[in-house]
């Protein structure tokens, strides 16, 4: 019995440092030097459900920031402007990104709006079309939404059941048509 738990602790042992150098050799080691300029990463979040599942989340980036000065091994604390003032001033390697170039290069924050957890919320402006699409048994009220993104206009079709429950404005116009 004592064997066969030897033997199992080392092959557990063998898997997990297999695993590691598989997970180290895709890792890279990112250091940055105090006064350097990096971009910081949110994440955007639409809110909607699309057919039970979350919308892909696309990483982005605003800045670029000063590097005050290194905390750990890999946490940097950064200037933050006063739009920012909510957020904690210490970040982890992998929210940030080199600012290669122009250090006079700025992506504006007051043209999204960023939370407290660093994620901006994308709202849906009004609802374009609709569509029912039919399967075998069910049919499935669809709606062409279009979103407020600065980088030009995105249209998505939602289920109108998701949206009802999220968006109830942009349902209240449709309802007070004036009919002739």
């Amino acid at each position: 019995m004592t064997y066969k738990v030897v033997v199992i602790k080392e092959k557990l042992q063998a898997a997990r440092d297999r695993q590691k150098s598989y997970a180290d050799s895709g890792r890279k080691m990112t250091e940055y030097e105090v006064r350097e300029n990096v971009f910081l990463k949110v994440s955007p979040w639409k809110g909607v459900m699309r057919f039970g599942k979350k919308g892909k989340l696309a990483p982005r980036y605003v800045g670029p920031f000063k590097i005050l000065e290194r905390i750990g091994p890999v946490a940097y604390q950064v200037r933050l402007p006063e739009e920012l003032i909510g957020v904690h001033d210490t970040f982890h390697v992998s929210n940030l990104k080199k600012c290669l170039g122009n250090a006079n290069f700025h992506v504006p924050l007051n043209e999204i709006k960023i939370d407290k957890t660093l994620c901006f919320v994308e709202e849906p402006v009004e609802i374009m079309d609709r569509e029912v699409k039919s399967l075998k048994r069910s049919r499935i009220p669809l709606g062409k939404v279009r979103w407020n993104l600065k980088r030009g206009p995105e249209f998505t079709w939602e289920r109108e059941d998701y949206m009802k429950s999220k968006y109830p404005h942009l349902f209240v116009d449709r309802a007070v048509e004036p009919t002739s």
